[in-house]
């Protein structure tokens, strides 16, 4: 049976979204009527065909460009300007061109009728996050509110990837600069160096014979070797951003000694910051971990959120279903959602948790690079160590000889 997305009410005005099979949007209706809730919005969920290797798209929106749409479009809306008319002005202000395009097609769909959240689902610059979030918030009439919350909640995740990535800049750099200066000496300064072993004819190490050798193929196949690094570089990106190496990355992630602590602390954070502005929202507990099962990049987690979804739904508490994953939550996650579920403030419990671990998250990405340089200053002086033994050594040696 096909799967449907719904939005419903009950008499008290709570509100209850999801997923839910039927043999049409009837069948599904009468099942919420007998659940005592009232469908108010529904559309089919369309099936995605998922492969080991998928080609992904480069260039794109940014988090912070979707994070200030969000902000926009609230003050617009609580400003008194009309959806269609509000969306005209941002898309006019908005200097990417692939956003500015999709937000003049985003206008073009509400004035024809369409909601806000179905013509966002339509475009896949908007995640799953942000749709439902948004269809919650139509539905309920307090889409103003919901377009704050959701611009804090991405502004929060940009900050927490921005402090990631930056932290990665350093040894990246320093990384690329040995790679610019390996080649450059392979390139340049051996072959001269190459000519005098030549002319003396004298027996040379085999490390010595490696890097003329390697020298020579490079300065004779320059273009060959040019287009094998921009090819290799590619692969990798595109590996990376396919599904099967995403979930190589995760393997990794939860294997490295210092980066799968920051991986845990990452994770717990977003998914913390995540389900608290779902649930805020006014998304169904069940919908919320299916949609951070979907959100999270990590392999691990978002199995993980599967199945505690599942046992959810099943009736287990949260904590409970966290508990079988002590691996990828922390007891102190695991306590602050119990306390949560007992005090019946578990998005404002996990909001504060978020916090916490954000700030956790800021003190390790400013002590990383401490932790990185050592290992950088080892790996230089290995590899200037063994140029030097295999070129210098050698010319000091016939120097003795002559």
């Amino acid at each position: 049976m096909p799967t449907y997305i719904f939005v419903a009410k009950n008499s008290k005005g709570e509100i209850k979204s999801g997923e839910m099979e039927g043999k049409d949007e009837h069948q599904v209706a009468e099942n919420l009527r007998g659940e005592g809730f009232f469908l108010t919005a529904i559309h089919g969920k369309e099936k995605e065909k998922e492969s080991k290797f998928k080609m992904p798209s480069f260039g794109g929106v940014s988090l912070k460009d979707k994070m200030m749409f969000a902000r926009h479009l609230g003050v617009m809306l609580s400003s008194g300007l009309s959806l269609p008319k509000a969306l005209t002005v941002i898309s006019s202000q908005t200097k990417n061109k692939k956003f500015k395009t999709v937000l003049e097609e985003l206008g073009e769909e509400v004035k024809m009728g369409n909601s806000l959240a179905d013509s966002l689902a339509k475009h896949p610059v908007f995640d799953e996050l942000s749709v439902n979030m948004i269809r919650v918030g139509e539905v309920g009439g307090n889409l103003e509110e919901v377009l704050k919350l959701l611009a804090d909640q991405l502004e929060k995740e940009h900050n927490l990837l921005s402090r990631v990535k930056g932290a990665m800049y350093y040894p990246s750099v320093i990384l690329l600069v040995m790679l610019g200066v390996g080649i450059a000496m392979m390139t340049f300064v051996v072959p001269k160096l190459t000519t005098i072993f030549e002319d003396i004819q004298t027996p040379l190490p085999l490390t010595t014979r490696i890097i003329i050798s390697v020298s020579d193929y490079m300065a004779s196949h320059q273009i060959i070797v040019g287009l094998a690094l921009v090819g290799t570089v590619a692969v990798l990106i595109v590996f990376f951003k396919s599904s099967f190496g995403k979930k190589t990355a995760s393997t990794i992630f939860a294997k490295a000694p210092v980066i799968k602590k920051m991986m845990i602390k990452i994770n717990n954070a977003r998914f913390a910051r995540i389900y608290s502005s779902l649930t805020k929202s006014g998304v169904s507990v069940v919908e919320s971990l299916k949609i951070i099962s979907r959100t999270l990049t990590n392999d691990y987690y978002q199995k993980a959120f599967l199945e505690i979804g599942e046992g959810v739904q099943k009736g287990k508490t949260l904590h409970e279903e966290l508990s079988k994953f002590p691996k990828l939550f922390p007891i102190l996650t695991i306590q602050m959602v119990e306390v949560g579920e007992e005090t019946g403030k578990t998005a404002d419990v996990l909001t504060n948790l978020a916090d916490f671990y954000e700030e956790e998250i800021n003190q390790i990405t400013k002590n990383l690079s401490s932790i990185i340089e050592p290992v950088l200053m080892v790996m230089i002086g290995v590899a200037v160590g063994f140029f030097a033994i295999s070129m210098i050594l050698p010319m000091y040696s016939i120097m003795d000889q002559m």
